[in-house]
């Protein structure tokens, strides 16, 4: 695993996960303007309690406050799957 890959995994520790599939996507968008200034593109699948209750546009937030910084430097685009345990 990439030292990228593994800032992001911790990052998202946070919210306790019961499953948490990363993936990096990076490669599918060489030359991607997005991608020139080094920033990847991954995709996440995540499952936690913490998403219980809430909307799919909260549970984006919650991500992308655990991933916080790291969108600045190390991401461009993340795609995200959310659900609670009860949804899987």
């Amino acid at each position: 695993m990439s030292d990228r890959l593994a800032r992001i995994r911790a990052a998202l520790e946070q919210l306790q996960p019961s499953a948490l599939e990363l993936i990096d996507e990076s490669h599918k968008h060489a030359g991607h303007e997005g991608a020139r200034d080094g920033r990847g593109h991954f995709r996440v699948r995540i499952v936690s309690s913490q998403f219980a209750g809430k909307a799919p546009l909260a549970r984006h937030r919650l991500v992308y406050a655990a991933v916080g910084e790291l969108m600045n430097t190390d991401i461009h685009a993340l795609a995200i799957e959310a659900r609670a345990p009860e949804e899987t």
